[in-house]
């Protein structure tokens, strides 16, 4: 193909790259909270929408979930988990090869000076339980770039 590649333009060989190229795999979203219940019925609902989900029960689940799953590129957490809260996950994980991961945080129980120092994180958002479920499906396409 060497001796055709003057006849396309740097566009038709992009063009072509994109159509012979293989897709790439889903990004998952990590569900983490401590309560089965809630993180089940989160990943439920965004697999509803068409978005694939790995759940961890708790902060130390979910590192090790990061450390062996590359395609998450999304991670939803409660702030309040035993024995390692939200917050120090959070922290964990900022300081670790997976630095910038996208984080989106809910939480039922917080105060003003928790939320600050969460936000301070860079996380992408702050979401009080209830969860407002359209948000979140907005935020979640928004980040993994689903249309």
């Amino acid at each position: 193909m060497a001796e055709h590649d003057e006849i396309l333009s740097d566009a038709e060989k992009e063009a072509l790259a994109m159509v012979t190229a293989p897709p790439a795999e889903a990004q998952l979203v990590l569900v983490v909270d401590d309560d089965p219940l809630n993180s089940e019925a989160l990943a439920l609902y965004l697999k509803t929408k068409g978005i694939e989900c790995v759940i961890a029960d708790g902060a130390q689940a979910a590192i090790e979930g990061l450390k062996k799953e590359p395609r998450i590129g999304l991670m939803i957490t409660d702030l309040r988990m035993e024995p390692k809260d939200g917050l120090e996950l959070i922290r964990q994980i900022r300081e670790s090869e997976r630095a910038a991961l996208s984080i989106i945080v809910v939480s039922g129980d917080t105060d003003v000076k928790e939320a600050v120092d969460v936000m301070h994180l860079g996380v992408v958002d702050f979401l009080l339980k209830p969860v407002d479920l359209a948000r979140l499906l907005e935020l979640v396409r928004k980040e993994l770039r689903i249309e």
